[in-house]
This record gives structure tokens, C-alpha cells and sequence, in this order.
């Protein structure tokens, strides 16, 4: 059944750390992130008639026509026209190949009238198999803590794709109202991501201290939790904060510093700030993160812009509000 031309929106995420990386505990990973409204990711859909070849995809985007491809195989659909109206920027640290892959899937499949079942179908697409944050964002949107995998089940070879799960989402909480995010990206060379970004998380791994680990759950516990259940953005900001240090901590070797550069130097900016209640990276960068809310955002905008140009590196500098809501999608006539 066709359904016709569907439009899917979702946006993007800022991913915080990692619960632990260290092989000496019982899970691994353990995503910690939130989704925030914008910048925004939207593709099109449309079946087209191909009944006499094999399904095939219209699609200029290569990436999107890749994720479509691979979308037709595992749902068994026909061919299918898809177009990409905007786009997280790619490798910035917000999340673009997991939201460009499942918004892909699930234009596809709701242009056939098709369950996309995201969560269950990310794998065949490539995306899921360290944090869950990304899924989980593009299904309910909101602060979430995925309950990443077990240990036992490591290797240092990248598995097949379609061969893991998506790890679950453990902890699910809505975003005040009245938060705010600052997101500076500068810029400069992309972030990881690919081959690069699996040798370097190998290489990560295999030699993370468990005590950081002890640390980053204690602070979720005692202070990020109880946070974001008051509503208390300043005391999110110094959980935050904490826990991306000590996440750096595990990263230093890879890249640089406890965080890449110029990340550092914008965040101590940022730190400087009373409009800011904490800062640090998003990923692997370069895209940097500030916590404010709507009273100081305007100061918040400025401390950024000041960060930027204290760096002497250009930018863009956005403020932006939490989004509790996952994926929208759209008929179209």
C-alpha cells in the first residue's frame, strides 16, 4: 500500500558523555544527551512506479540516497523518490548521520504506509551500536540516559551492521520549559566520525580508567538526576559540566586535551560567563555547548560570540530550547 509523499522532521542532540568506557565494569557506553529544537533535519519521500526494474532511489544527497537504499532492502519496498529540504551540519557534534539515517528510514516507510520501527531497524542502516542517545531522541526527544551494553560482549573489531541493538533508554525525562542551550559551532575541521572515529574510540576503550567511570555515575546520581527533577538549570550546568571533564579525561590521548581544540579554550570562555551555568562538547566537537535559561539567554548569546572571537576563530552561535517530542511527520498533498 502507498501511502504517497511524506515529509519527515527531526532535529538535532547534543550528546554529553559516556557513563563508562572502561572494560572493567559489568556496561559499557551509556550514552547521556538531550535534543534541542533546532538546527533541524527534514526529508521527503515519494513512492515512484519502477515495477518492471529493481527498486531503486532518486535521491541527490548521496548519504540520504544510501540510507534510503538500505531502507527499500530491509522494509522489501519498491522504489522510492527522496529529497533532503535541510540537514544537520555534518560531523558538528549534533547528531547528523544517525537523525539524516532514521528520518531516511522513516520517510520511506511512512511513503509505503510501513511501520519504519526505528529503534529496530537502526542497525541495518549502521547507527546505534555505541550510544543510544541519537535513537532515543529521535523517538521521544527529551534527556535521556541509555543503559548501553554489556561489557561481556566487546570486541575491538566494529561489528556488521544490523548485528547489535540499540542499547535502551533507561532514563527519559522532559526539559524545562524556560532552559536554554547555547550551541557554538566554530569553524574548523569536523569532528570524528567513520573509520577515524572507530579506531579512536578503540583505542579509548581499551585503556579507560574504571575509577573515571565511579566518578561520572556518582555525579549522575547525586547531582545531574536530582537536577533536571527540580528544574534547577544551574545545578544541571555544574553536573554537566563535571561529567564532560571527566569524560575528557578518557579522551585526552585521541584528542589533544580534555577537549579538542579550540573546544578548551571556548569553554573556559564560556565558564567566565554568569550567563552560563556550565559548558563543554558535544561529541567529538567541534560544536560547543552552554547551559543558560530564557532569563540570561540574551547574555548567554553574546558570551558566545565573545568566546568566538576571543578564539579569533568565525562561527555560528545559536540559542536554542530542549524539544520533548521525537520525530514529526508529515502528509503532504
Amino acid at each position: 500500500m502507498s501511502l504517497g509523499r511524506v515529509r519527515v522532521t527531526t532535529s538535532g542532540r547534543i550528546h554529553f558523555g559516556f557513563v563508562n568506557l572502561s572494560l572493567a565494569h559489568d556496561r559499557l557506553y551509556g550514552g547521556i544527551g538531550l535534543s534541542v529544537c533546532e538546527p533541524t533535519t527534514s526529508v521527503i519521500a515519494e513512492p515512484i512506479d519502477n515495477s518492471c526494474n529493481p527498486p531503486t532511489v532518486r535521491c541527490s544527497h548521496p548519504s540520504a540516497r544510501e540510507y534510503a537504499a538500505r531502507a527499500l532492502n530491509t522494509l522489501d519496498l519498491d522504489s522510492v523518490s527522496v529529497s533532503v529540504e535541510s540537514a544537520l551540519p555534518q560531523h558538528a557534534g549534533l547528531g547528523s548521520g544517525t537523525q539524516l539515517a532514521l528520518a531516511t528510514l522513516t520517510a520511506v516507510a511512512n511513503a509505503y504506509d510501513q511501520p519504519p520501527q526505528p529503534r529496530e531497524n537502526a542497525p541495518a542502516l549502521g547507527r546505534g551500536g555505541r550510544s543510544g542517545v541519537g535513537v532515543g531522541t529521535f523517538e521521544i526527544g527529551g534527556f535521556v540516559i541509555d543503559g548501553g551494553h554489556p561489557t561481556a560482549r566487546f570486541t575491538t573489531d566494529r561489528p556488521t551492521d544490523g548485528s547489535w541493538t540499540v542499547p535502551p533508554v533507561m532514563t527519559h525525562k522532559q526539559i524545562p520549559d524556560n532552559w536554554r542551550f547555547l550551541l557554538l559551532t566554530p569553524d574548523v575541521e569536523p569532528g570524528r566520525s567513520g573509520t577515524e572515529e572507530e579506531a579512536s574510540m578503540r583505542s579509548v576503550v581499551t585503556q579507560a580508567a574504571p575509577d573515571i567511570a565511579d566518578r561520572v555515575s556518582g555525579t549522575v546520581m547525586r547531582q545531574l538526576l536530582p537536577a533536571i527533577a527540580n528544574e534547577n538549570a544551574e545545578q544541571f550546568g555544574t553536573a554537566i559540566e563535571t561529567i564532560g571533564r571527566l569524560n575528557g579525561r578518557w579522551y585526552t590521548d585521541e584528542q589533544g586535551g580534555v577537549y579538542r581544540p579550540p573546544a578548551g579554550e571556548l569553554v573556559a570562555s564560556l565558564d567566565a560567563s554568569s550567563s552560563c551555568y556550565g559548558a563543554g562538547q558535544s561529541s567529538w566537537g567541534p560544536t560547543v555547548y552552554g547551559i543558560t535559561d530564557i532569563e540570561h539567554a540574551d547574555a548567554a548569546r553574546r558570551a558566545g560570540q565573545y568566546a568566538l572571537d576571543a578564539a579569533d576563530v568565525d562561527g555560528t552561535v545559536r540559542i536554542v530550547q530542549g524539544q520533548n517530542h521525537g520525530v514529526t511527520v508529515e502528509q503532504l498533498e
